[in-house]
């Protein structure tokens, strides 16, 4: 395990949280009240929610920041962005032990709201990140046609790709291009 259980969790979900942002081609993932429903349901938000547009559009405009973290490969740029993320929601750390999780740490209280939790959440996962020289971690997908991002918890960080989809596909072209007969000579049976 390279961090933590709650960060590596912590992180799982930022990348899946930056990874709902439209880009070309390709819808808003986090575009509606239910979505955000559903978010918040897959990664296992506890606390306090209002269920509204000014709960989702606060969420929202919680990614573009987030990206700018996780893909900008600065430490210093990582660090005035957590610390900004954690003093803007007075964040106080504080153990915790709650639906079935062991003792973890929360740095705000169920009752603030949902886009504040999460932004704290991933500042307390990028603050690990930091402390652990870890940041080559937070990548990239390597896939020419896709933008996710995603965290390499793999032991010897090899993993490249955001999932096995944008990784079968890449592969598969490249088999391809490599196995391609020339247009020109002609094809033998």
């Amino acid at each position: 395990m390279v961090f933590a259980h709650d960060t590596e969790v912590a992180l799982a979900t930022v990348a899946a949280l930056v990874n709902t942002t439209p880009g070309p081609g390709r819808p808003d993932r986090l575009g509606t009240p239910p979505d955000l429903d559903a978010f918040v349901r897959t990664w296992d938000f506890s606390g306090s929610r209002t269920h509204d547009e000014a709960e989702l559009r606060a969420v929202q405009a919680l990614r573009p920041e987030l990206r700018r973290l996780w893909t900008c490969g600065e430490v210093d740029v990582v660090v005035r962005g957590a610390n900004e993320l954690l003093a803007s929601a007075a964040a106080l750390p504080q153990l915790v032990r709650h639906d079935g999780w062991g003792w973890h740490l929360h740095a705000t209280t169920p009752d603030r709201p949902l886009a504040t939790r999460m932004a704290v959440e991933a500042a307390m996962a990028f603050v690990d990140v930091v402390r652990g020289d870890e940041l080559g971690r937070l990548r990239d997908c390597a896939a020419e046609d896709c933008e996710d991002v995603h965290v390499d918890l793999s032991r010897n960080r090899s993993r490249r790709f955001c999932g096995p989809t944008c990784g079968n596909r890449t592969h598969v072209a490249a088999y391809r291009a490599r196995h391609a007969r020339p247009t020109t000579e002609p094809r033998r049976l």
